[in-house]
């Protein structure tokens, strides 16, 4: 567990908290919708790519100048911004103040402006950004210049990978799962080096089909992707659906040659094998001519699985394969 302080004066500025791997859906925006928090409670991340302003477009800064950002396609717009900003829960800050005249063009709340509108209470030092708008995740995001990680030397609580259901209370596609589908997409398009692919029936297919049937050549011959993790029996797949590890973010690893394509762990959970969603499980059946009042979740909305485009977009453009002529050309396309 570590703890973040003020590097001017040394204020605490979280709670106890333990890192994670960064969201794939950090990037994603649901715009006019309520957004919850992106991080979970107790959990801190750290963006390996640059973030926030200065904001150039692609053509601007010439393709090496992009590369070294980590932009290998044209991409609108390209952060320049600090690297490794760290990424917490807006409940899991402390002594800080929020300066909302400093907030960026906003609608109903506040986002990130040119200048720190999170200050340290003790000292007045700039050290982050609080985002709260309309489409945009719930974050507090502190500088990495401003702020110093203190190791607790205690080990982080046991957390238990949940199933995520696809679907959210309001009976819509759960953008958590739509922003994993773009950013996996992106791995499953490189990796089938412009070929057919033949997809595992259930959501797999719901997720990634109609966007593979646009995207790569009808088969015969396909390559076929199938599903691997702990507990699951081996496959002859060429491309695997893996979980991704919850701290590192690094792809579960399969025996062979398969090429595994990460997911989210509570995502991948899901497609390995629903079980119960529920935490807190309950056994038997209602008593006779009661009527429950908690509606079963629905198990998909009525309208198309969408990965999310700008997730997917984002990933394809931050992969040096990109640069391939087939995948350059289809990353056009979309």
């Amino acid at each position: 567990m570590d703890l973040f302080v003020c590097a001017g004066c040394g204020a605490e500025l979280s709670v106890p908290v333990e890192r994670v791997a960064l969201p794939p859906e950090a990037h994603a925006s649901n715009p006019h919708a309520w957004m919850p928090a992106l991080m979970e409670p107790g959990t801190y991340a750290v963006d390996p790519d640059p973030w926030g302003r200065p904001w150039r477009h692609r053509e601007e800064i010439g393709a090496s100048e992009a590369a070294a950002l980590g932009v290998y396609a044209p991409l609108y717009p390209v952060a320049t911004g600090p690297r490794n900003v760290v990424v917490l829960a807006p409940g899991d800050t402390r002594g800080t103040r929020l300066l909302p005249e400093r907030s960026g063009d906003s609608c109903l709340g506040v986002v990130a402006g040119d200048e720190p509108g999170l200050l340290c209470a003790g000292c007045g030092l700039g050290v982050g950004f609080r985002e709260d708008d309309c489409g945009v995740w719930q974050t507090v995001r502190y500088d990495p210049g401003a702020v110093v990680r203190r190791s607790l030397g205690v080990p982080p609580p046991a957390a238990p990978v949940r199933p995520l259901p696809p679907v959210d209370p309001e009976g819509h596609w759960d953008v958590r799962w739509t922003a994993a589908a773009g950013t996996a997409l992106a791995r499953l398009l490189a990796a089938s080096g412009g070929r057919a692919l033949r997809l595992p029936a259930g959501l797999p297919t719901v997720m990634f089909g109609r966007a593979v049937e646009r995207l790569l050549p009808a088969g015969p011959p396909f390559l076929t992707v199938g599903l691997a993790g702990p507990g699951l029996p081996r496959t002859d797949a060429g491309i695997v659906l893996v979980p991704a590890d919850r701290r590192t973010g690094e792809p579960w690893r399969p025996a062979g040659d398969a090429v595994p394509v990460p997911l989210p762990a509570p995502v991948w959970a899901r497609l390995a094998g629903a079980g119960e969603t529920s935490p807190t499980p309950v056994s038997g059946t209602l008593p006779a001519q009661v009527v429950r009042d908690d509606y079963p979740h629905p198990d998909r909305p009525a309208y198309l699985f969408h990965p999310e485009r700008s997730t997917l977009r984002r990933t394809l453009a931050r992969m040096p394969e990109v640069r391939q002529p087939w995948l350059r050309a289809l990353y056009d396309r979309l």
